[in-house]
């Protein structure tokens, strides 16, 4: 177990047992997340660009999409999302 104390300032000092397992280095964002349970889950809110590079290739298009294409597209989904 990892435990830290609240500094009169509202700080705390993750662990650095906690700070390998979500791979957090200096100037990283964190994330609270309130679960069902009304606990915290504390996440990393920062990813670098080698985790997600390629990341939407699968959606990659031989043809680019017209202004058109979307706009039909954006009509679509907001006439789902009224009735």
């Amino acid at each position: 177990m990892s435990l830290s104390t609240l500094t009169s300032k509202g700080q705390v000092t993750i662990p650095k047992l906690v700070r390998d397992a979500l791979k957090l280095q200096s100037g990283d964002k964190i994330e609270f997340v309130e679960n069902d349970s009304h606990e915290f889950v504390l996440k990393p809110a920062t990813q670098k660009v080698g985790d997600v590079a390629g990341l939407l290739k699968r959606y990659k298009r031989k043809t680019p999409v017209s202004v058109d294409e979307m706009d039909e597209a954006i009509k679509k989904q907001v006439k789902k999302e009224i009735v």
